[in-house]
């Protein structure tokens, strides 16, 4: 977990509110706690509340939101529960694997929704309620620059959501507001932990064996630390950022 050595000397964001979807475990639980530590008031969101509240009891300064960012209605209905934030983090997905040909329209339908159609309320909202100075920032994959096999519908969505960010960074480009995407390669996360079972599953290898096989898509032979993600989205709220505007920031070790 990051924590308050971890952040930029002298940086606070006192008095600014941060808004972060998927909050309840992973990269989302290390941001909550990272951006606490660094003084902001953190409003987290995410289907399930148990997961949230149990976030929210490690820092002061988090509150919790429950809502589905595939949903218009609950969107709004989140931002309205949280009130004007000035950074809001997509970071809210979810991972399935399948080759293309036992892909079903409902595997690609969900994984459109919550990687792709969840960034783009989630971003759309949090644009129109930004009092001024803002930050946008989705939390994407190295699945959005590249391919990889037998993830096609999450590699599109999280292609799409590369597309999104660049298109918008024009439109606000002239505001006190950026977005960009953050693209980490696979995170130390519950949600890898899921694909090394599965990969353990269908292949016979360990899970030892399995995250190996993980670990070496990344030159640096690692899985990425949530904590890497949330010194990312730290430094672009930070001074000296301003000019980071449509970029997806590769956190990945050389593999991009």
């Amino acid at each position: 977990m990051i924590g308050p050595g971890m952040i930029g000397q002298g940086m606070t964001l006192a008095g600014k509110r941060v808004l972060i979807t998927g909050g309840g475990s992973g990269a989302g639980e290390n941001l909550a706690l990272g951006f606490a530590a660094a003084g902001a008031e953190v409003v987290i969101a995410g289907r399930r509340i148990d997961a949230l509240e149990a976030v929210a009891a490690k820092a002061s300064g988090i509150r919790v939101v429950q809502a589905d960012v595939t949903d218009e209605a609950s969107v709004q209905a989140m931002f309205a529960a949280a009130g004007p934030c000035d950074v809001v983090i997509a970071n809210a997905g979810a991972a399935d694997s399948a080759v293309m040909a036992k892909t079903s329209l409902a595997q690609w339908n969900a994984m459109i929704a919550v990687n792709l159609t969840g960034v783009f309320l989630t971003l759309r909202e949090g644009l129109l309620q930004m009092p001024g100075w803002g930050r946008l920032i989705s939390v994407a994959s190295t699945a959005g620059l590249k391919g990889y096999a037998k993830v096609a519908p999450y590699a599109a969505a999280k292609h799409g959501v590369i597309g999104l960010t660049r298109s918008l960074a024009l439109e606000i480009a002239k505001k006190p507001i950026t977005v960009n995407a953050i693209c980490p390669g696979f995170l130390d996360t519950p949600m890898t932990d899921h694909s090394v079972q599965v990969i353990a599953e269908k292949t016979g290898k360990s899970l030892t064996e399995a995250r190996g096989v993980l670990e070496a898509m990344n030159p640096q032979n690692r899985l990425i630390a949530p904590a890497e993600v949330t010194a990312t989205a730290l430094f672009l709220c930070g001074p000296g950022s301003e000019g980071i505007n449509g970029q997806a920031i590769a956190i990945a070790g050389g593999e991009l």
